[in-house]
């Protein structure tokens, strides 16, 4: 049985994450994942940007070649869009030759993701797939070590840190979200998650977690993992050579796009916001288009651990951080289509939801 102790749960709501895409394809779904107005938290540059620096090379360069502007590095409450995450990654890939964004001792060279899916591939049963799956990861890096374990109902992911020495938080953010994409896709495409732990005390930006670990969080354990229900280890692993070129295709930006079903009310109400700009619908008429009472939706959106205001905020601040960043498109109209009386009331709530001013995101040209 696990030992769960020192565990800390937390309900968030942000955006995020990880790992590598062949380019050719990379315009594609950068192109998909700007549909949906759609942010990552500063934190999540910081973790790429800390590895690059470990290997003694310059991130602010890497940065700029991204079009992310290296004085939002400070600023915990900055945020950048997808595809400027997806092109920092891209240029780590590239000028760095490594896909797990220099967290590891060593490169993970280009290709080596695919090379663990095709070996999860080489086993017909899903427990023996993920089996190789996590027995790839681990001749690839020297510092965790992966297995699947059984614990009751449940089967999981397990990461453990070999040796002694600290391993940074986003070396197990990054391989957890990797990881856990990969066996969903081995699983046919989604995989409800339990819950999952992490080898690190709560960071103070655990709220910006939500969408990337979308399922209760526990922190402060001997080990970071996933974990799901074990009855779908009894499943036999369908995907093929070409379904493996499709999904390596689709790296980074499947990663970083949360899975979107649409069915839960905090879905729903974010989708009736974005079809109501510019008037902005209230509470009231939302819940009337859900076909509820206003208290009925503020009690599940709170049982979903949100809010009808919180949902608001982060549709308007995801809007503004895209638009400044890909338009030149002036305070007074993005004021106006964000629902506010002016460019001033608009530069207060946008300092409010990011801790700087918008002309930070300004759109710069990304150099190729």
């Amino acid at each position: 049985m696990r030992a769960i102790v020192g565990i800390t749960d937390a309900q968030t709501h942000c955006r995020a994450h990880l790992s590598y895409v062949k380019r050719p394809q990379c315009d594609l779904f950068m192109a998909a994942a700007s549909i949906i107005p759609f942010t990552i938290s500063m934190a999540l540059v910081r973790g790429i940007a800390a590895g690059v620096r470990r290997r003694g090379h310059d991130c602010e360069e890497l940065l700029l070649r991204a079009g992310i502007a290296p004085l939002l590095l400070a600023q915990d409450g900055a945020r950048v869009t997808a595809d400027q995450y997806v092109a920092l990654m891209w240029r780590v890939v590239e000028m760095l030759g490594d896909e797990a964004m220099c967290q590891f001792s060593r490169p993970l060279k280009r290709g080596s993701l695919e090379l663990i899916a095709r070996q999860a591939l080489s086993g017909h049963g899903m427990e023996t797939a993920l089996q190789r799956m996590c027995q790839a990861h681990v001749l690839l890096q020297d510092q965790v070590d992966v297995q699947l374990v059984r614990d009751g109902a449940l089967a999981g992911i397990v990461l453990r840190p070999v040796g002694d020495e600290p391993l940074p938080n986003f070396l197990y953010e990054f391989s957890l979200r990797v990881l856990w994409r990969l066996t969903a896709w081995l699983m046919g495409g989604t995989l409800k998650v339990q819950h999952f732990d992490f080898a690190f005390g709560q960071p103070d930006y655990a709220n910006d977690y939500g969408d990337t670990f979308p399922a209760p969080l526990h922190f402060g354990l001997p080990f970071s993992a996933f974990w799901f229900d074990a009855r779908k280890l009894a499943r036999v692993c369908s995907r093929d050579e070409q379904a493996l070129q499709t999904f390596v295709a689709s790296w980074p930006a499947a990663a970083i796009m949360p899975p979107r079903t649409g069915e839960g009310v905090d879905a729903r109400v974010h989708a009736h916001l974005l079809q109501s700009r510019p008037q902005w619908a209230g509470l009231e008429a939302t819940a009337a288009e859900l076909n509820m009472s206003a208290p009925t939706l503020q009690r599940k959106l709170a049982a979903a651990g949100t809010s009808f205001q919180a949902i608001k905020d982060e549709l308007r601040r995801d809007i503004a951080v895209s638009r400044l960043g890909t338009s030149k498109v002036s305070f007074t109209e993005l004021a106006a289509d964000l629902g506010f009386a002016d460019a001033a009331a608009f530069q207060r709530a946008f300092k409010g939801w990011t801790g700087s001013s918008p002309g930070l995101y300004r759109a710069r040209p990304v150099e190729s």
